[in-house]
């Protein structure tokens, strides 16, 4: 005898229920939290109040707006690197066969299993001040390079390399939608590469190119360790912006107000995110 679909439905409810409950519990409880902790606050007499002044004073500081600044530079660069990096590296990987793809794929993926300290550590060791660099040029008689470390340029060039697998591997799952003959019908009509890329190759990778950026901006606009290590520090990025005003300033209502900040850039992108993934997937 069959289950009609209503009789399945309450399983169905049962089997979602505990994530739901989880996200609820850890995520949306937390967020909601710490944004009615930074609008409603004590006042003179000890009553509760409506008030935006944490807010006021964020978007009123200069210094708090030169390290959103810098998040949202960082954050674009980033992004634009990954996409001009990794997608010649996911292309060639899909339309090559034989050893040497192999050795490139294991190569775009080994970031991954490189801690984040590690990779900072390595970065310094390399790039920074009487680095591998400069004593190799030294050697030769060559001037110092100007190191990236301790500038805004040192945390994009650690968390492109940090980012370089996930992308790469996002970015090949959706060119597995790319068919062999949809290529080779374009190349008979006489389409060159950049014609086959632009026209071929990139309408049936943009929901894939799409996913992979928005994984980006979200774990690098919220990353810590490699602005904290490797990042000026002034202006630097939320991350080690909250932290430094949380621990060192004690100052746990500005701290909780530049999480909600950020995390309101990190949903805005997320919803946009979301409804291009809706429109696409509607047509």
């Amino acid at each position: 005898m069959e289950t009609s679909p209503d009789n399945r439905r309450p399983h169905g409810l049962l089997l979602v229920a505990l994530p739901v409950l989880l996200v609820a519990w850890l995520v949306i409880w937390p967020i909601v939290n710490a944004i009615g902790r930074t609008i409603w606050r004590p006042n003179a007499a000890g009553e509760m109040e409506f008030t935006l002044s944490s807010y006021v004073f964020f978007f009123s500081d200069q210094y708090s707006l030169n390290n959103l600044t810098v998040t949202l530079w960082t954050t674009l660069m980033c992004a634009i690197l990954l996409l001009v990096i990794c997608l010649p590296i996911a292309i060639y990987l899909r339309f090559s066969a034989g050893r040497l793809p192999a050795y490139v794929q294991a190569l775009a993926i080994f970031p991954m299993f490189v801690p984040s300290i590690i990779l900072a550590y390595a970065f310094i060791r390399v790039l920074g001040p009487n680095g591998m660099v400069d004593i190799l040029l030294n050697a030769v008689g060559l001037p110092k390079i100007r190191t990236p470390y301790l500038t805004p340029w040192g945390p994009v060039i650690g968390l492109v390399w940090d980012n370089i697998p996930l992308t790469v591997l996002i970015l090949l799952a959706g060119l597995g939608n790319v068919g062999n003959h949809a290529i080779e019908a374009a190349r008979d009509v006489g389409a060159n590469k950049l014609q086959v890329f632009w026209h071929i190759i990139l309408p049936r990778i943009s929901n894939s190119v799409l996913v992979a950026v928005s994984f980006a901006v979200l774990g690098i606009f919220s990353s810590f360790t490699l602005p904290y290590l490797l990042g000026p520090a002034a202006p630097e990025m939320m991350g080690p912006f909250m932290n430094r005003t949380f621990r060192e300033v004690n100052d746990p209502l500005n701290a909780i107000t530049q999480a909600v900040i950020t995390f309101g850039f990190c949903i805005a992108f997320g919803l946009f995110y979301v409804r291009s993934v809706a429109r696409n997937q509607g047509k």
